[in-house]
């Protein structure tokens, strides 16, 4: 995918809706504060108590005297709610939440003067449209990835094609039904995965982008997610939960992140992943900092420590993500020289980044918003 024209219109609209007025950023980073508050995505924040070989945490700490405090959030809609709640300073935002954050004044402009790694940052993703507004950075690039097709290999001696096997009822190649034995994401956002499906499978439909839906594209989107509600066993958003589902309750096929094949592979399960014939979904993650933070100083500390490559290369190693600084591709123990490359440095193009629909877009001249994505897919799963 390339995230240009259409997702700086969305930013637009987003921003004209919010009536955005920039609150000035500082000129300069102060003494800490003693703590900093974030709101993550599960792994994303480690401090070696899963695995002593995965801390960035502790370091950072001794360093600065900011102890970091961590609320894990499952989906975007959660980091929108917590950030809209506040008590946070910083939140690793997605791009189906980062500009709603910045309409509705919850996040500050960064002054990337003050963080002295931000020139080592990834050229294309500096200036992306999901967190610059009119060429204001609402924070800083953390890292970025695919959604998955996890899969049992027990199951499929072959990767699967196609995302049909989670979406259309079918034997698979154990001569057994999908039903109840695949999972789908919770969240509104999946529906841009069935139209990210569909764009391959129903040409006619005209799709051309899974987050600029008109109205006949949408619903057949939502009959198509209507449909796969018969065979699923259960909706997932806690990466854990999931984790244990593949080893404990028979799921075979299921939309996920590296992370949760990362730790199944290091369990010694039976579980891959592929890139499917249709694409997929991705995320580009921001590390954003509350309009009205209570520890501004220690947060700048935290995002020019996010930026270090040695964090950076360890994360993506231990969520089988991307780094935001290229640097951290070369001499990183745990990712290798080549953890770049098998996690898909070279896809970004490739990859259908979230971000939050809305009523005006690019090709269509009209489309559903995200307010009625997140309506009907409540619906669908029957909550």
């Amino acid at each position: 995918m390339k995230p240009t024209r259409s997702v700086v219109a969305a930013a637009v609209t987003l921003f004209a809706l919010g009536s955005t007025a920039l609150a000035e950023a500082p000129k300069a980073v102060g003494e800490g504060e003693g703590e900093v508050d974030i709101v993550a995505w599960p792994g994303y924040i480690e401090r070696g108590e899963t695995d002593k070989a995965y801390d960035w945490v502790t370091s950072f700490e001794k360093e600065t005297g900011c102890k970091v405090n961590v609320k894990t959030a499952a989906t975007s809609d959660e980091m929108v709610t917590l950030m809209n709640q506040g008590g946070f300073d910083l939140v690793t935002a997605s791009g189906d939440a980062s500009l709603r954050l910045v309409a509705g004044k919850k996040v500050q402009p960064i002054n990337v003067d003050l963080i002295p790694s931000w020139k080592t940052v990834d050229e294309r993703l500096q200036n992306a449209p999901w967190h610059t507004v009119d060429g204001v950075h609402y924070g800083v690039p953390f890292q970025w990835g695919p959604n998955v097709l996890a899969y049992n290999s027990d199951v499929f001696k072959e990767a699967p094609k196609s995302w049909s096997v989670v979406f259309v009822e079918q034997n698979l190649p154990d001569g057994k039904s999908n039903k109840g034995r695949v999972q789908a994401y919770d969240g509104p956002i999946y529906i841009a995965d069935a139209a990210l499906y569909l764009m391959k499978n129903k040409p006619e439909l005209g799709i051309k982008n899974p987050y600029e839906l008109n109205k006949d594209q949408y619903a057949a989107a939502i009959a198509l997610l209507q449909a796969q509600r018969a065979l699923i066993g259960r909706y997932w958003h806690d990466a854990m939960v999931q984790v244990d589902d593949f080893k404990n309750e028979g799921v075979v096929a299921s939309s996920s992140w590296p992370f949760q094949v990362n730790l199944l592979a290091a369990d010694k399960k039976p579980v891959a992943s592929t890139i499917p014939q249709e694409g997929a979904t991705g995320w580009a993650d921001t590390t954003m900092m509350h309009s009205e933070a209570k520890h501004p100083n220690c947060a700048y500390k935290w995002l020019e420590h996010s930026l270090s490559p040695k964090l950076q290369g360890d994360l993506a190693s231990w969520f089988g993500s991307v780094p935001s600084v290229p640097a951290a591709c070369k001499g990183n123990e745990l990712l290798t020289d080549t953890g770049c490359a098998t996690n898909g440095f070279d896809n970004f193009e490739k990859i259908w980044f979230w971000r939050t629909p809305t009523a005006k877009c690019e090709k269509e001249g009209g489309c559903v918003p995200y307010s009625q994505w997140a309506k009907d897919y409540i619906a669908i799963l029957g909550k």
